[in-house]
């Protein structure tokens, strides 16, 4: 088994939000298996068991903060006998322009309190990570931004992202990171597999 991760806020004042776009990646990835995600309260997560390329596959929507996501994941991993390396995580990326992709194999938290707290409760930072841009955010106004929702200019690009997020995602899944990184990230410095932030 593996697990698709979406990072984001619980709770309907967030849906929508600049920060919840690893949560709009699982609901596709939900939609297109045919499992509806389910609130487990004893995992604190919402999660739907699905087939991808024949191979089960776990999606989790975190329902805690941001930045108290790694307590919940380290105990699903613990629970289903899994490790960092079976995990993709999808979250948002303030760093890249809306609806750039970004896959890595590994690397930094980049300033990101969710992946800040997976590596802090993993105890590592060997995990693949797909980044989703979501625009620049104003200088040091980050925590607003990533609370705002996508101006009207922006919606069709970044729900073409949120297909090809999932896309990515089902590709992950089926070839692994690097033949992933080869075929959705389209940056010059993504050459590298193991390349982080």
């Amino acid at each position: 088994m593996k697990l698709v991760i979406g990072l984001g806020n619980p709770g309907e004042e967030y849906v929508g939000t600049r920060h919840n776009v690893g949560f709009e990646v699982i609901e596709i990835l939900a939609r297109r298996g045919g499992a509806p995600l389910v609130h487990d309260r004893r995992l604190t997560a919402r999660t739907a068991r699905t087939s991808i390329g024949g191979e089960e596959t776990l999606l989790v929507e975190p329902l805690a903060y941001m930045n108290l996501s790694g307590p919940v994941v380290a105990r699903i991993l613990r629970e289903k006998e899994l490790t960092a390396a079976d995990v993709l995580i999808v979250a948002d990326d303030y760093h890249l322009p809306v609806a750039r992709l970004r896959l890595r194999a590994k690397g930094s938290a980049g300033g990101h309190n969710g992946l800040k707290s997976l590596i802090g409760s993993l105890a590592t930072d060997e995990f693949a990570r797909l980044r989703v841009g979501i625009g620049e955010a104003p200088p040091g106004g980050a925590v607003d931004f990533v609370l705002t929702r996508f101006k009207p200019s922006e919606r069709k690009a970044i729900a073409e992202a949120f297909e090809l997020g999932a896309d990515c995602a089902e590709h992950w899944r089926r070839f692994g990171v690097a033949a992933a990184m080869n075929k959705f990230n389209k940056d010059k410095d993504s050459e590298n597999p193991s390349e982080g932030t």
